[in-house]
């Protein structure tokens, strides 16, 4: 009897402890795609956060699945909602939008705050970054990795050439100036480079803003690309490689010119602010950062991704989700971010921490894509955003390799526009 006793004991204790653990196990499991779209230690950066998350919150289990560039995470969490699979969240590009809610993959995250405290953290990010993820009077996206496009500069090339090192170009004609000092007549080195596959669009939109031209509606059931201030944007990109001979001719390569840049193939290149960690840790000359030169006006795009947060989920698993994007996007954690990859702090508290003051004091360059907020604009994000982006994207190189001229590339690219978006005016 007393054998039997103990043995039931042991049961019992068994038992307890098992249901301690499993009350203490996760309770709920989340599902995050994320893209890596510029390169460098990225993924790294992202684990460290989800485990110091999954610490802080164990009630939660997080699985980041790095899905590639912008374009194929969107894909890949499209496929795994329609495979009866979802994911919960992702990061994908912020232009994504309209896509997603015409498809009614993602839920607006005001319909999931419910205290004063978070619809208030809905309000806490720069607005300018906040362009791309609302829309309607609700807000669909929330900013992570987000930038502008800069300009780097290789300091040495600028002594070299007989230039101030401490004065980059600061507008059209300064810029054609300098690169004509910079570009070494036996090709060894460009005065300037400005990627034109990858992401074309996005270029572009710093050109046209600087000559004061959005490229489209807030609505994103317009675009205006054959406005004559949009015309000349291009034609003067063309003219930095066909007239002036200070860029190579032709399309330039997004995922190589970094590279070009580090080895002295251009003295200068225009990039996204993602790069910026990775220049300053690999390049073997002095380097500064600036805001792109102006035309009429200062002008960039803002760029980079959006978390999401899918509509088929529970509302367990929908709150769980905003915890998550809650602790990446705070103050402490964006900071951190920051100055690990090089992308901007997404608001003005990251910039107030005490590490990001003092990174930013010894790096002023960290600052030069925040600063440009005050000039930036929102990228090109319409309905049929793939469709309209890529008429654009084809415009731009048909016009700089000389298949076409600026002015019949982007009418024709506004006639295809016009008939997409024509149903959603």
């Amino acid at each position: 009897m007393l054998s039997k006793m103990k043995f039931l004991v042991v049961v019992v204790a068994v038992a307890v402890c098992c249901l301690m653990t499993s009350t203490a196990q996760a309770e709920t499991e989340l599902t995050m795609y994320y893209p890596v779209a510029v390169g460098g230690p990225l993924t790294k950066v992202v684990d460290s956060m989800v485990v110091d998350f999954m610490k802080e919150n164990p009630d939660i289990k997080v699985n980041a699945i790095y899905a590639g560039n912008y374009n194929d995470a969107r894909i890949k969490a499209l496929a795994a909602l329609k495979s009866g699979k979802p994911a919960q969240l992702s990061v994908m590009f912020s232009i994504d939008i309209y896509e997603m809610i015409e498809q009614d993959a993602i839920i607006a995250f005001d319909d999931i705050a419910e205290t004063p405290e978070e619809k208030a953290w809905l309000d806490s990010f720069y607005p300018t970054l906040m362009a791309n993820g609302r829309t309607g009077g609700k807000t669909w996206g929330i900013p992570f990795q987000r930038s502008t496009i800069v300009m780097y500069y290789n300091k040495d090339a600028f002594k070299a050439a007989g230039l101030d090192p401490e004065k980059p170009p600061e507008n059209w004609d300064q810029l054609v100036a300098a690169g004509q000092a910079l570009t070494k007549a036996d090709g060894s080195q460009w005065g300037v480079m400005i990627p034109s596959t990858g992401y074309p669009y996005w270029m572009f939109g710093a050109l046209t803003m600087q000559n004061d031209q959005v490229l489209m509606n807030d609505a994103g059931n317009e675009t205006y690309f054959d406005s004559p201030a949009v015309v000349e944007a291009l034609q003067f990109w063309r003219d930095l490689g066909a007239k002036h001979k200070i860029m190579p001719e032709g399309t330039i390569e997004w995922g190589t010119l970094r590279q070009n840049f580090l080895e002295g193939q251009t003295a200068i290149m225009w990039h996204s602010t993602g790069n910026l960690t990775i220049v300053k840790n690999t390049a073997k000359f002095d380097f500064g950062v600036a805001m792109l030169p102006a035309k009429k006006r200062r002008g960039t795009p803002t760029g980079g991704g959006n978390f999401y947060i899918f509509k088929q989920t529970s509302a367990e698993e929908r709150k769980a989700a905003m915890r998550l994007i809650k602790f990446m996007t705070s103050p402490e954690r964006s900071a951190e971010w920051s100055m690990k990859t090089g992308y901007m702090g997404i608001s003005p508290a990251a910039y107030e921490t005490v590490k990001l003051k003092e990174y930013v004091k010894g790096f002023p360059y960290a600052a030069v894509a925040r600063d440009q907020l005050e000039y930036a604009t929102a990228e090109l994000s319409t309905y049929q955003t793939g469709r309209v982006r890529k008429a654009l994207d084809d415009a731009i190189q048909a016009a700089l390799t000389g298949a076409k001229t600026p002015e019949v590339a982007l009418r024709e690219a506004q006639a295809l526009s016009d008939r997409l978006l024509k149903q959603y005016r």
